[in-house]
């Protein structure tokens, strides 16, 4: 059953006896103060719908532990360590000097039963209906969205430990598979952990293991082809659709071979969307840029560049185009405008726009066509940097070199040829190419110059249009956009160190970064000066 806070203070209350020691303007004191009112228990009723058994540890000190530890970035054990030894931690919470504390697993116990619930993102909700409550964003139309990359929380698999790891698993979670690995596995014993004993600088050895274990993973699959259909879901069906993938992601045929013949080596190339890690199926490979390679999740964002104020946030795979910036700034713009749409929203006119007009900015790498035909088409302005335009001769004639007319459906070069757009939105200037004067300044390719279209093109070429002519608009990008990569540098850092994520997949993960923008955003709050007053939060007048 769900606990409650007592009324009254017990006679070693925390707060009573030392809470003059805590600051005041912190999230400590805050919390030792309006804790109940920022999380109602009401809001947590549903995660204990039976009222017998023993009362649980109250909601409203439960959900300020879970944002003070993902503020703190502590783990189970140090939080609850901290929730019995630091005198700061028993003022936020109320709970009396002598308290003993709780147990770690109590973390997971409610992070389940939130996970499960309808509802599993409520602390957030409790701190965003406070932020819409105290005002802050009022007349502020500005969003700003950016993202990073959040290291994961398990180690990068290579390709060798990858397979071992998988049939492994199959070995302990397939009925029937640990029999079959035992008769058709030949090129390693599975039933221990680690690599095999080979002789790694020996040339052509990894090469000769690799053959063996994806040859040992194939057989496997073959053998338990005929497992009972009826128990082939969950984690079974997880585990042999794992064994697949691992077992012909990395690899290829060896020189020579066409694969028939079991010869196999690690491919040199790395496969889209590849799986790095068999105990986090979800993390991925990423880079920022060629030389700035990662592993792990990205954490996206979007805030008012002003005050900090964080608006919406998604944590999703590395890899993959439904998990680009731009993709998954559509869906913060999306939110954005539903939420207006229910009247949830009070954005005043701001120097003569019409109320509700947002201005959204961005780096290059939400300079899509997509995205901005949907900041377009919901009524918002693009303040977004445009990305650069590649030649393939440096220095030479890049695509806005090339006048497009979508009517006739055509493309005329530098030169003064015309093409017909294909229905591919391809324009191939081929044999005109020949002879061509300009051609050093266009192309190197023998066959000419082949112009492809973006379906967006006539967007990105005002974009950018608008960009090179518009000094303002540049102005305005430089004065806001920057702000939002200090509100990234708060999600992804901690005194100075950089996070490391403790869950895995996106699910649970992404649970982490709402509870971390909710302390964020209310310790943000607080600094300006939140306050309570006959029930409504506001805040004071210096800081509003």
């Amino acid at each position: 059953m769900q606990g409650i806070e007592r009324a009254d203070r017990e006679l070693l209350d925390a707060q009573a006896l030392v809470g003059h020691l805590v600051p005041e303007g912190g999230m400590f004191a805050f919390l030792a103060d309006h804790r109940q009112d920022v999380f109602d228990d009401e809001e947590f009723e549903d995660l204990f719908p039976s009222g017998k058994g023993r009362p649980s540890i109250p909601a409203s000190v439960m959900a300020s532990i879970l944002v003070l530890q993902t503020l703190h970035d502590l783990s189970d054990r140090e939080t609850a360590e901290a929730a019995r030894c630091d005198l700061r931690w028993k003022v936020a919470t109320g709970m009396p000097l002598d308290h003993k504390g709780f147990d770690p697993s109590t973390l997971v116990y409610w992070r389940r039963r939130l996970a499960k619930s309808k509802r599993p993102h409520r602390i957030n909700e409790a701190v965003r209906q406070v932020v819409e409550q105290s005002g802050i964003l009022r007349g502020r139309r500005r969003r700003a969205v950016d993202s990073t990359i959040l290291a994961d929380a398990v180690a990068t698999q290579d390709t060798i430990t990858q397979l071992i790891a998988a049939i492994r698993r199959v070995g302990r979670v397939v009925p029937g598979g640990s029999e079959a690995i035992t008769a058709v596995c030949t090129a390693h014993d599975y039933h221990r952990p680690g690599k095999p004993l080979i002789d790694w600088d020996e040339p052509g050895a990894k090469d000769t293991l690799v053959s063996a274990l994806v040859n040992d993973a194939n057989a496997l699959l073959e053998a338990l082809a005929e497992v009972d259909q009826d128990e082939v879901e969950g984690p079974v069906a997880a585990a042999l659709a794992l064994l697949a993938l691992v077992a012909g992601q990395d690899v290829e045929p060896a020189e020579g071979s066409d694969g028939t013949d079991g010869r196999w080596r690690i491919a040199r190339k790395v496969a889209p969307d590849r799986v790095i890690s068999t105990v986090d199926t979800q993390a991925r490979h990423t880079r920022k840029s060629p030389e700035a390679r990662r592993d792990g999740y990205r954490a996206h964002v979007a805030a008012e560049p002003e005050t900090g104020i964080i608006t919406d946030e998604a944590l999703t795979k590395a890899a993959g185009t439904e998990n680009s910036d731009a993709a998954v700034a559509g869906q913060f713009l999306a939110a954005d405008t539903a939420q207006a749409a229910g009247g949830q929203d009070t954005v005043d006119s701001v120097d003569g726009d019409a109320a509700g007009t947002r201005e959204w900015y961005g780096d290059s790498a939400y300079g899509t066509g997509d995205l901005r035909a949907a900041i377009d088409d919901a009524g918002h302005v693009a303040v977004i940097k445009p990305k650069p335009l590649g030649s393939p001769v440096e220095g030479g004639f890049t695509i806005d070199d090339f006048t497009v007319d979508e009517d006739a459906g055509t493309v005329g070069c530098p030169a003064g040829h015309t093409r017909p757009i294909s229905r591919t939105r391809v324009a191939n200037f081929g044999a005109l190419c020949n002879g061509c004067p300009l051609r050093e300044q266009c192309t190197k390719s023998k066959s000419g110059r082949k112009i492809v279209l973006h379906e967006r093109d006539r967007e990105l070429r005002k974009a950018r249009s608008d960009w090179a002519a518009d000094p303002e608009l540049r102005d305005k990008y430089r004065k806001h956009r920057p702000n939002v990569e200090r509100v990234v540098s708060q999600i992804a850092n901690r005194g100075g160190r950089r996070l490391k994520l403790r869950y895995r997949g996106t699910t649970k993960n992404h649970a982490w970064l709402t509870r971390r923008t909710a302390g964020l955003n209310l310790r943000n709050l607080i600094g300006h000066g939140l306050t309570r007053t006959a029930g409504l939060w506001a805040l004071t007048p210096a800081t509003a």
